[in-house]
């Protein structure tokens, strides 16, 4: 709607996790390598933690987009993981070998096994990806989990499990020692600095096709004090903006339509409740 008043090729600030527009804060680069690294030594397990609409969405396709250049590796990527535990273990398997899964759980859980190691025969390494983890329901299914970790050769695992979540994954991670003990690679997503939130606004407008500054240098100040840095704030504070700005024909956006913009969208209101906490504090 505003991108041709913009001078964009499309819209910079969707909340949606597209690769191309990944931007590599030192955070979101240290949360990335620490998977990777996961990935390709055959670690058992990884967790990436955030908060919400810190970006760990976006990071997953990004491993995803990895994975399939790679070619090293037969992947099964669960982005709903309100399922039963056989549901789950079930889905695992389709995603792994193509084909549908054995009726019963032990017949299951043999299949699986042969897929593992014919994956690991074709040199490809198994990778299950639960995005959301922190959804699941029954903790049974940790302990699925943690059984599909006893898949092992002697010097190193037939696959890696990556978990993303919001903080309270990591909280329920931790109630369970024998997981919990299995998980060789840790990393909490923080949110983004105040340069680093500029940079970011500056790097979606590039990649949509901008070719000036629109959001005025107080007006970036302005989306870190209402966001606190959290990519998804920022996309919806930046994209009502762009739309407010494109309604009263302005050549920019300044501090003061942010602060419209953060009114409207009730982000003032959890700031000065963030503000507040910390005064009690």
């Amino acid at each position: 709607m505003y991108e041709e008043y913009w001078r964009l090729k499309e819209k910079p600030f969707e909340n949606t996790p597209d690769p191309r527009f990944i931007y590599y804060s030192q955070r979101h680069e240290e949360a990335l390598s620490r998977m990777l690294y996961a990935m390709r030594e055959r670690k058992g397990a990884a967790l990436l933690t955030g908060e919400c609409g810190s970006g760990k969405t976006l990071l997953s396709r990004v491993l995803w987009q990895e994975l399939q250049q790679e070619n090293r590796y037969r992947a099964a990527f669960i982005l709903n993981p309100r399922l039963s535990s056989f549901e789950f273990v079930q889905e695992i398997f389709l995603q792994l070998s193509g084909t549908n899964a054995a009726l019963t759980k032990i017949d299951l859980f043999h299949a699986l096994h042969n897929v593992l190691y014919s994956n690991y025969d074709a040199d490809k390494h198994s990778i299950i990806v639960i995005d959301e983890a922190q959804a699941i329901s029954q903790e049974d299914i940790f302990e699925e989990l943690r059984l599909l970790l006893n898949f092992q050769l002697n010097n190193s695992f037939l696959l890696t499990l990556i978990l993303l979540g919001q903080p309270e994954l990591k909280e329920r991670i931790h109630t369970l020692p024998q997981l919990r003990q299995r998980i060789a690679i840790k990393y909490h997503l923080n949110a983004l600095s105040k340069e680093e939130t500029s940079g970011y606004i500056r790097h979606r407008l590039k990649v949509a096709g901008s070719k000036e500054p629109i959001f005025h240098e107080d007006s970036l100040e302005e989306i870190y004090r209402f966001s606190g840095g959290i990519p998804r704030r920022i996309n919806n504070i930046c994209d009502m903006a762009l739309l407010i700005g494109y309604s009263k024909k302005l050549t920019g956006i300044d501090k003061k339509i942010i602060t419209e913009v953060a009114l409207d969208l009730g982000e003032a209101m959890m700031h000065e409740a963030k503000h507040l906490e910390v005064q009690v504090e």
